[in-house]
């Protein structure tokens, strides 16, 4: 039917025209973006496992590079054991040079301040060598929480995606190899759960700003050492001043380690404090460390510990107390003899302890330092060993995720990425009908004027 009101064919023509420019512009979006689902309207469920994958992927990409940061912390420890280890061996050759007859006790002090300075330096590297702020040499670190805990290195999505990577004690301690000649140390019963922030004293003079001297004096029998004396600011009136323990043992130790030579001439600077980590025995907390004190005399069998205030009415509250362990202070008067200390230790109590330092000054301790190095030597080895197959696994699970994640991105490519060669044909005949809807409404358009014809006549 000829009519001029409406158009069916111009609106049919249309109508088609408006799907075939969908479906170009659609064609174009999906080529210039190379992606087959750009909306969720484009395939609902398919876009929801894209995503699903796409967040493993990141997942597994960052486990990658976990693994590569875990490898990077770890090869800087086994380089650092390396130099360790150069250490452990010349403290053993000169223990072997000490153990034989043929050299003067002087010239054994020569060697044995060689190999205390190479313990010393052991004991440094352990102590500074950190990556991101995490000692891996260092079980008793002040300033790492949980010092002594595995270190996770986390790789994936489930629960027991990660591996676990066990600290060493490379530290004198740790080693076995502390120097000196020690044949007794204290440890302080109370202890504190960070060694360089947390107050470990507090001195107050409640008449005048004063002076807290504390003297330590180990003997052996009738023989003495050198006292040691520190002094603790008791800071302004009424208002006590606190140190940490980090604190106090810089302060015994610069005292201990500025002595003269005895009469042979043999050094009597030592490092007297120390502070130590609680193993959960004898009342000591395994996440608190500890003041330990060393003597210098193989035999040293007792110690005095004397507190002298600038002001007879002032107070101290010191983490080292008698054995009554009633109150955490430290008398002014009363010398603390470790015979008359309870077994074992209570809190608040200083204990008793062998001591474990080993020297080069006669050629029976030289033999003894030799075991103990080789015992040390053993140690580090292990603990190398235990950080190079970690990084073995760590390089295996870096390229099993990068396999994995490669498959995982091929998949997703499957569902995700548009086929070029099959949405070219696509936009091709999408063009071809959109050019012919666009001829075919101007044709369409054009019809009604043939009804003007009729009009006219």
């Amino acid at each position: 039917m000829l009519a001029i009101k409406n158009n069916m064919m111009a609106a049919n023509a249309a109508r088609y025209l408006g799907k075939s420019y969908d479906a170009l512009a659609q064609s174009v979006e999906r080529l210039s973006s190379g992606l087959r689902i750009n909306s969720a309207k484009d395939d609902a469920a398919g876009m929801a496992v894209r995503e699903l994958m796409r967040a493993d992927i990141s997942v597994l990409d960052q486990g990658v590079r976990n693994t590569q940061d875990g490898i990077s912390m770890l090869q800087t420890m086994e380089g650092t054991m390396a130099t360790i280890d150069n250490a452990l061996v010349r403290m053993k050759q000169l223990a072997e040079q000490a153990s034989t007859g043929s050299y003067s006790a002087a010239q054994r002090v020569i060697m044995n301040n060689e190999f205390s300075e190479m313990a010393a330096e052991v004991d440094r590297i352990s102590k500074s060598t950190k990556f991101n702020g995490i000692a891996m040499l260092n079980k008793t670190d002040p300033d790492t929480v949980d010092a002594a805990a595995d270190v996770k290195i986390r790789f994936g999505t489930g629960t027991n995606d990660e591996i676990s990577i066990a600290r060493s004690d490379m530290t004198q301690s740790g080693l076995g190899i502390t120097t000196g000649s020690a044949g007794f140390q204290l440890i302080s019963g109370y202890g504190v759960s960070n060694a360089s922030t947390e107050d470990w004293v507090s001195v107050e003079d409640s008449a005048a700003a004063g002076t807290q001297t504390i003297t330590i004096q180990f003997a052996d029998g009738g023989v003495l050492e050198d006292a040691i004396s520190i002094e603790l600011d008791t800071g302004a009136l009424g208002a006590a001043q606190a140190y940490s323990l980090q604190e106090v043992v810089d302060l015994i130790n610069v005292a201990s380690q500025n002595q003269d030579n005895d009469a042979d001439g043999v050094s009597k600077n030592y490092q007297m404090a120390e502070v130590v980590a609680g193993d959960g025995t004898n009342g000591r907390e395994a996440n608190q460390f500890y003041l330990q004190l060393n003597s210098r005399l193989a035999g040293a069998d007792t110690v005095t510990m004397t507190s002298m205030l600038s002001a007879a009415t002032g107070e101290s509250t010191l983490g080292i107390v008698n054995d009554s362990g009633a109150v955490l202070a430290f008398d002014v008067t009363e010398d603390i003899d470790p015979d008359d200390l309870v077994t074992p230790v209570t809190e608040g109590s200083m204990g008793e302890q062998a001591g474990t330092g080993i020297n080069l000054l006669t050629a029976s301790a030289a033999q003894d330092a030799i075991a103990a190095v080789a015992a040390a030597i053993g140690l580090k080895d292990t603990a190398r060993a235990a950080f190079g197959y970690k990084i073995n696994r760590l390089e295996s699970t870096g390229e099993v995720l990068g396999i994995q994640s490669e498959n995982l991105s091929t998949a997703e490519s499957r569902i995700s990425d548009v086929d070029v060669a099959t949405e070219m044909a696509v936009l091709t005949r999408n063009q071809v009908l959109a050019q012919a809807g666009t001829a075919m409404l101007a044709q369409a358009n054009s019809i009604p004027q043939m009804a003007l014809t009729l009009l006219r006549g």
